[in-house]
């Protein structure tokens, strides 16, 4: 696309979007700020702030978006490629060629440059590999081995660009060296120095605000020891483990070592927020019978193919539900009231599922039910299900009386609302423990199934009572 010049597209985005002079007081800020960049100054704005600009502009005029998007210098425009949603990032792997993709891979953290070349992968083979061929033998071989790891191992959410000092390095020294990092935006996010040994041996990290209670002609092997932080995880770790220790350690950056206790990078915060809103968006999309990697893609048919199999999957059990109402059609031929009352027991029977299933499920992912507590947390619901399902009873058993005239009625539903809750809160337990066990993702499921034992007994419960005291 052809771009016009400064003064003419600063016209031409005045006329387009005239009507919002918010976004031109932005863009306006904008250009000032890559003015700001390109001499070396502070930029002023976090690249995500131009991201969700650029995306307003796109709204509104995409050669004024495409414009603005071919003055961001090449190491800003990488920073703000990857806070950009995935459609855009795909639309630019698609415009851009391996050379200029190549160089924006170079101004990324490597963490973020490994992600980029993977996502162009999934795309493109072919180019990724052109993109690869362009990149220094350093930079390569490093993407290479990120890439190496699994999704779920430490490493693959690894950057290697850390901030460390010798043993035997004064502390001036090294924040010297660290000014000279910064200015060349060859490290960002900085908050600890990691220690090592002259073979690179990890010795622990310790927070940058801790240096300043320390003089710079002190040598780190002299104050290492007053308030080091030694945790470090190895590079094939499951993640969920790393989360969790960064959790219980309030740390904002973990130290990555291998089998040698060699420090070989760091995996930071905004990494860790990201894998944790992945992991509870991908639990919430489950639980839903949803598929969080199809809710992605732009493509109608994709989405709705896989909701539809999850869809069909209830239908089954929705049939299964109705041939066990079928066993009992004299029944509900001889007393109407049941048809109006049943719905009712299988509601409350499935709502307190739920609420199970979502507790334990989420208490799963925390971590905070392992397996030799399995029994207690069973116990527990069960009897929380048992206390609900009391006390509603003699609810619902009073109003069936009330409504309908009949006390029998009343001890019938009532006595199936306990049945019914009391399964609900042993199956929603029951049901994610036991698929976990077998190596299944318990929010994978869980809700299917438990929604088919909730029917299933309540109608069976409900109706059963029915024939036997009613008729």
């Amino acid at each position: 696309m052809k771009i016009k010049d400064a003064k003419v597209q600063s016209t031409y985005t005045r006329e387009k979007i005239s009507m919002n002079e918010e976004v031109l007081q932005k863009l306006n800020a904008l250009e000032q700020h890559i003015n700001n960049y390109n001499e070396g100054l502070d930029i002023g704005v976090h690249p995500f702030d131009i991201a969700d600009l650029l995306i307003e502009i796109r709204e509104v005029d995409d050669d004024t978006y495409t414009a603005f998007l071919n003055k961001l210098p090449s190491a800003l425009l990488a920073e703000v490629l990857v806070e950009l949603p995935k459609s855009f990032q795909e639309e630019l792997y698609t415009n851009y060629g391996p050379k200029k993709l190549a160089k924006l891979t170079e101004s990324l953290d490597t963490d973020d440059a490994a992600v980029l070349i993977q996502h162009i992968e999934e795309l493109d083979e072919a180019k990724a590999d052109a993109i690869m061929s362009h990149l220094s033998e350093e930079d390569r071989d490093t993407i290479e081995e990120l890439i190496s790891y699994e999704n779920h191992e430490a490493g693959s959410y690894m950057q290697t660009e850390v901030f460390e000092a010798q043993l035997d390095e004064t502390i001036g020294a090294s924040i010297i060296r660290l000014k000279k990092m910064k200015a060349n935006r060859e490290i960002d996010n900085v908050h600890h120095v990691f220690v090592v040994s002259s073979k690179r041996t990890f010795m622990g990290m310790i927070p940058l605000e801790d240096l300043i209670l320390h003089g710079p002609k002190e040598l780190y092997k002299d104050v290492i020891e007053e308030g080091k932080i030694t945790i470090s995880v190895d590079p094939h770790d499951d993640i969920k483990n790393v989360i969790e220790t960064v959790a219980n350690y309030d740390l904002s950056v973990i130290a990555v070592v291998n089998e040698r206790g060699i420090l070989i990078g760091r995996i930071t915060a905004d990494d860790i927020y990201d894998i944790i809103e992945d992991g509870a968006t991908e639990q919430i999309y489950n639980l839903a019978g949803v598929n969080d990697t199809a809710e992605q893609e732009e493509s109608i048919w994709k989405i709705g193919r896989s909701r539809g199999l999850w869809l069909g999957l209830n239908l089954l059990t929705a049939i299964a539900a109705s041939l066990v109402i079928g066993l009992f059609d004299t029944t509900l031929q001889s007393l109407v009231a049941l048809a109006i009352l049943m719905p009712i027991v299988a509601s409350m029977g499935g709502n307190a599922g739920t609420q199970t299933l979502t507790v334990t499920v989420r208490q799963m992912a925390l971590g905070d039910i392992e397996a030799d507590e399995a029994k207690k947390t069973i116990y527990k619901e069960v009897f929380i299900s048992l206390m609900n399902g009391v006390v509603y009873a003699v609810a619902m058993g009073l109003i069936a009386y009330i409504w309908f005239q009949m006390p029998m009625l009343g001890i019938v539903i009532g006595m199936a609302m306990v049945v019914n809750l009391l399964s609900a809160g042993f199956f929603g337990a029951v049901i994610p423990l036991t698929l976990k066990k077998f190596g299944v993702d318990p929010a994978i499921g869980s809700t299917v199934l438990l929604t088919t034992v909730t029917d299933v007994v309540g109608f069976f419960s409900f109706l059963g009572l029915a024939t036997i005291i009613l008729l």
